[in-house]
């Protein structure tokens, strides 16, 4: 059984950066494939970003609105999805959540349906 517990959410600023945080429990995380999404109040929830099970190129694809501003990243040994935002705008407020799905293949999977285990969800808020 997979569990996902986000982490690192808050009140920012506009045009400053955040990093979140996903810890991974279970087994065998390198065999999942991984994404952040986000769901803002009266909207649907929406990639931002995901990353191959490997994290090795060609590793992970981003929604254009966050292109340029957002890095997704895992690291094998902690077991940890990250994801670094920087010059955050107020349209970045929204409740972000990591998802996993298992994976024989080195893909990255960009939409919501392709998920299997999701986390609670993390509160990010940034103010103007």
């Amino acid at each position: 059984q997979v569990q996902l517990e986000e982490s690192g959410g808050g009140l920012v600023q506009a045009g400053g950066s955040l990093t979140l945080s996903c810890l991974f429990s279970g087994r065998n995380f390198d065999m999942h494939a991984m994404g952040w999404f986000r769901q803002a109040p009266g909207k649907e929830r929406e990639l931002v970003g995901a990353i191959n099970r490997s994290g090795r190129a060609p590793s992970s694809t981003y929604a254009d609105s966050v292109k340029g501003r957002a890095t997704i990243s895992r690291d094998h040994a902690k077991p940890t999805l990250y994801l670094q935002l920087s010059s955050l705008k107020p349209e970045d407020t929204a409740f972000y959540f990591c998802a996993a799905v298992p994976t024989d293949y080195n893909y990255v999977f960009s939409s919501r349906d392709d998920y299997f285990y999701w986390g609670q969800g993390t509160q990010v808020t940034v103010s103007s």
